[in-house]
Order: C-alpha cells, then sequence, then structure tokens
C-alpha cells in the first residue's frame, strides 16, 4: 500500500471513529427514551387496571340506595324488567344504587318538586360492567351507548336516568319514551308538544342546579358532574344488597 493510500485509510478510520463518538451518545439516549416510555405505558395500563378494578363490594364502600336517602323517589328500574330495548331482563334487584354523594344530589331533586306537588322516578342507575358489554353487543353506537372499553357513568353509580311524575306517581309527559334512540330524545329538539319541552326543562334546570349533567342525546340522562372520582365497577345487585345490610 502506498504512502497516499495510507494517508486515505487513516482519514477513512478517524471519520468512523469520529462518528461511532458522536452516535453513542445518540443511541443511549434513544434507549434511556425507551425504556421510560416503555415504564409510563406500563404504569398507565396499570393504573387502567386498577381503575376497573372494583369488583368486590369492599370496594363500593361508599354506594347506597336511594331508597335509603329518600323513599319517595319511585324506583322503576327497566333493565330488572324485560320492558326496555334489549327486551330481556338483565338487574337481579329493582334497586337504584348510587354514590352517596350523587343520592344526596338526587334528594335535593326531590325535596324540590314535592313543593310542586311532582317527584322522580327513576329508571336506571348503577350498572354492572357486565351488563354495558351486554349493551355494547345490541348496540354498539357511543351516542346512546358506552364503550365498555371506556365505561359508562352508570357503571360508576354516578349517573342516573329518571324522569318526572305527578302526586299519583304518574309519569308526566316528556319528548319521547325511555331508550328512544332517535333525534327525537336530544335536548335540543324543538318540535315537540310544548308541555312536553316544558317538563324537560324543568326536570334539566332543577338537576344542573343540583349538580347534574345532562346528555345532549338524551332527555332523561344526567351524570353527576364529579363522576370521574368513581371506580368503574362490576358487583352484582345481590351482592350490594347483602352489602347494604
Amino acid at each position: 500500500m502506498g504512502v497516499y493510500s495510507r494517508m486515505n485509510r487513516a482519514k477513512q478510520i478517524a471519520k468512523t471513529t469520529q462518528y461511532r463518538h458522536a452516535i453513542q451518545p445518540l443511541i443511549v439516549l434513544f434507549v434511556i427514551f425507551i425504556l421510560l416510555a416503555t415504564g409510563t405505558a406500563f404504569r398507565a395500563l396499570g393504573e387502567t387496571k386498577e381503575k376497573t378494578s372494583a369488583h368486590s363490594p369492599e370496594r363500593a364502600a361508599d354506594i347506597i340506595d336511594i331508597r335509603e336517602v329518600n323513599p319517595h323517589v319511585i324506583v322503576d328500574m327497566r333493565y330488572a324488567t324485560e320492558d326496555n330495548f334489549t327486551k330481556k331482563r338483565l338487574y337481579d334487584s329493582n334497586s337504584c344504587f348510587l354514590r352517596k354523594s350523587t343520592a344526596l344530589k338526587l334528594d335535593a331533586v326531590q325535596k324540590e318538586l314535592e313543593r310542586m306537588n311532582l317527584g322522580l322516578k327513576v329508571w336506571d342507575c348503577y350498572r354492572p360492567l357486565s351488563v354495558q358489554w351486554a349493551f355494547w353487543a345490541i348496540l354498539p353506537d357511543e351516542r346512546y351507548v358506552a364503550n365498555p372499553k371506556k365505561g359508562s357513568r352508570h357503571n360508576r353509580a354516578s349517573a342516573v336516568d329518571l324522569t318526572l311524575v305527578d302526586s299519583q306517581g304518574k309519569e308526566l309527559q316528556m319528548p319521547t319514551e325511555f331508550d328512544d334512540f332517535s333525534l327525537r330524545a336530544g335536548h335540543r329538539y324543538q318540535d315537540l308538544p310544548a308541555q312536553a319541552i316544558r317538563n324537560r326543562e324543568l326536570l334539566k334546570g332543577l338537576m344542573e342546579k343540583a349538580g347534574f349533567v345532562p346528555l345532549p342525546e338524551e332527555w332523561w340522562h344526567y351524570d353527576d358532574e364529579n363522576w370521574m372520582q368513581f371506580d368503574i365497577m362490576d358487583v352484582r345487585f345481590q351482592d350490594l344488597l347483602k352489602h347494604q345490610n
């Protein structure tokens, strides 16, 4: 090998060494980034798992039957019957379970309505996650059924489906029947009898005043404004009833 060739070879070796020295810190930083990102992902997965793993009655210590708070609220849990959009009985008890703080808000609405010789009838409250999966299998449309992978407010016992009744327990006129999956059920829909709109607005105003948030597509559905504080649960009604006693 000539002198000129040896010089070129030495230059190439020097360049290669410089390149290696330059890229090694980048490789180290990349490895650190991957490790940190993976750790974050695993932590997030653990948090999600923790958030959706409340399957035991002990985790539901702040759950209460609305009748323990206010026995005047009429309980007509539609999914404890076949009178619902699934045409199946999915609950094993006609019981409205809610978070205590949510139940107290509903109690405030009931008491205010009683001064008008009116009251509340609830159609759905706490819903086990397993039932949410059954709903999703029938109607996988997030406008009307929450994706069970995310969980519903009902699965957190912090949502309620309800309507207004008179002093005799008769339902007042509303835009639609319960679980009507049409545009007529939306809060903004106006092509309705004037009385139905007035009743819808009365319910909405009182529920919002007490700390509930309406679901735009369903005039009957209201979420506790603090629903994010609560875990998703998949506890059976019978287990909750035992826990109450």
